[in-house]
């Protein structure tokens, strides 16, 4: 039978739509109406604000992290481009940061974005753009060592056009992917977001070249409208890259 994300069932016979419809007030475009209906009825949004995340995306590395389970107790994790914080606050609970579960080996997770974040208990957030030459040295030094998880659900700014938005999302994920290179332990795993579009060759032959295991994954919060899948690279060689094939 059907489940929400809440888990409750909706398969049977007889319920009503419940659906919150929103008319289109003068002065707003029909697209921000779309967008605010989708939101109102969106199970994963109702359910973030129920479990008290900062957004329906915690769900997408949740889901990832219950398939690969690579956000383990101890694990320290760079979230690049943090805000509005719903990924650290996943791997806060996933690598126990705070020390919640006894006997368990207590990990770090370290936010880092352009913008300012609010605080997140767990995590420490610094306002740091990643490409700063000396970027890579001052993550390290904030997080005693080489990480075990670099992360990032960031997306350039939309142009509206299509394929210029899938080449500067491909661009962003290619740089965030050689970032993970200088920061990353041996064995470490890379998470990112891509947009599928036909650019992903040259970054799939660049994560297989340095990671033992590659996969892309749509995980189930992820809109079926959306072009968006994630990139999951496990086994990080050290900059040992893999022979030619």
């Amino acid at each position: 039978m059907a489940k929400t994300p809440s888990g409750k069932n909706t398969s049977g016979r007889g319920q009503r739509d419940l659906k919150v419809k929103v008319k289109t007030a003068r002065g707003r475009k029909l697209s921000s109406t779309r967008w605010l209906q989708r939101q109102l009825n969106d199970p994963y949004v109702k359910r973030a604000q129920a479990e008290g995340y900062r957004g329906r995306a915690a769900f997408k590395i949740l889901e990832l992290d219950e398939k690969f389970r690579f956000l383990v107790p101890g694990a320290r994790v760079v979230d690049l481009g943090c805000a509005p914080g719903g990924w650290c606050q996943v791997a806060v609970k996933r690598v126990n940061a705070l020390g919640e579960k006894s006997g368990k080996a207590v990990g770090s997770v370290l936010g880092i974005d352009l913008q300012e974040v609010e605080p997140i208990a767990g995590a420490e957030i610094h306002q740091l753009d990643f490409l700063e030459d000396d970027a890579d040295e001052k993550v390290k030094t904030w997080l005693g060592g080489a990480a075990d998880v670099v992360m990032s659900d960031m997306a350039a700014a939309s142009s509206g056009h299509k394929q210029t938005d899938h080449l500067r999302i491909m661009m962003l994920c290619e740089t965030a992917a050689h970032f993970a290179f200088d920061v990353l332990e041996d064995g470490g795993t890379f998470v990112a977001k891509v947009l599928a579009g036909g650019a992903e060759g040259d970054l799939q032959k660049l994560l297989k070249q340095n990671f033992t295991k590659v996969a892309h994954v749509k995980p189930p919060s992820s809109r079926s409208d959306s072009s968006e899948k994630f990139v999951v690279a496990m086994g990080y060689r050290g900059g040992r890259a893999a022979p030619e094939a």
